[in-house]
């Protein structure tokens, strides 16, 4: 048995938790992810896992070896990344993940820059507005919107990421113009909704230096921000959504800058990878292309 795909079989195994969900992660069967673990667990002398028929846990002697297990697999790799870095061609698969909004409207233009740039790179890039989990889904860079909690993951301030409130010309015919953030109360507002139902009704403003926080009272919510987007152009409500996704309609006319006197939240906006991953050329290269068109200097801070 090759003795490094037999450790990424077990690490998998420790991350996933079964056979079963390994091999479909490495794409060999599940008997084969067995294979690899016994024969590790007979070289070794040891137990590694211990089985049942419900579930499956690590000994106390397979926790610090699949510890091990990943320092190696992590030195195999940047091993293997040292010829593309002597050849100063990064190259391979880069998993990346981001939310729906930000990774269509911002994210996607600097990605096809810099598959330009280095055309021997793939990507795969995941849009969803869930918080994925790094290490067990793979990604080996995730950006993040809002504040982070302290994670073991090295983070990358970018420019912030704006939202503006809007309305279609329709829609403020009907029901007038607010003056202040106080006046959203009387307005059908549209609220952006996450996966588990919790919704974002909490719209921040600041003028001369005041704080304004107002509860909206939303009669739709949406949980996709494309889909808060038509509802404002049809004239539903008013919207809470991303600049840059709102920015075409806008500068159109099809939506109006609600409230433009008064500056709307500012959410920060991080990259995010793993602290212990060695930095691949592609990992690094497409750090410093995202840094360079997205990072704080873009925003003039």
């Amino acid at each position: 048995m090759d003795r490094l795909a037999s450790m990424a079989a077990f690490v998998k195994t420790a991350e996933v938790g079964s056979f079963a969900a390994a091999a479909g992660a490495l794409g060999i069967s599940p008997q084969m992810v067995a294979k690899h673990v016994g024969w590790l667990e007979s070289r070794l002398g040891a137990r590694l896992i211990h089985r049942t028929t419900r579930r499956q846990s690590l000994t106390e002697i397979g926790k610090e070896y699949c510890e091990r297990c990943r320092t190696v697999l992590a030195d195999a790799d940047w091993a293997d990344a040292i010829a593309d870095d002597a050849k100063g061609a990064p190259r391979g698969r880069l998993r990346v993940n981001a939310p729906v909004s930000f990774g269509t409207h911002t994210l996607v233009p600097v990605i096809g820059r810099y598959l330009r740039a280095y055309p021997e790179v793939e990507i795969d890039l995941v849009l969803n507005d869930r918080f994925v989990d790094l290490v067990e889904e793979e990604f080996e860079a995730v950006f993040r919107i809002g504040p982070l909690a302290d994670s073991s993951f090295v983070t990358r301030a970018l420019a912030p990421f704006r939202l503006v409130a809007c309305a279609s010309p329709a829609y403020l015919q009907e029901r007038g113009v607010p003056a202040t953030p106080a006046d959203l109360d009387r307005h059908a507002c549209l609220a952006y909704a996450w996966g588990a139902g919790a919704v974002h009704g909490n719209w921040q403003f600041t003028r001369d230096g005041e704080h304004y926080k107002v509860d909206i009272r939303h009669r739709l919510r949406l949980n996709d921000a494309k889909g808060l987007l038509v509802a404002a152009l049809e004239g539903i409500g008013i919207a809470f959504i991303s600049e840059d996704l709102a920015r075409e309609d806008l500068r159109a006319g099809r939506l109006v800058n609600v409230l433009p006197e008064y500056e709307t939240l500012k959410r920060p906006m991080h990259l995010l990878y793993h602290r212990d991953r060695r930095q691949t050329p592609k990992l690094k290269s497409f750090i410093a292309a995202v840094v360079s068109e997205l990072g704080l200097a873009a925003d003039g801070a």
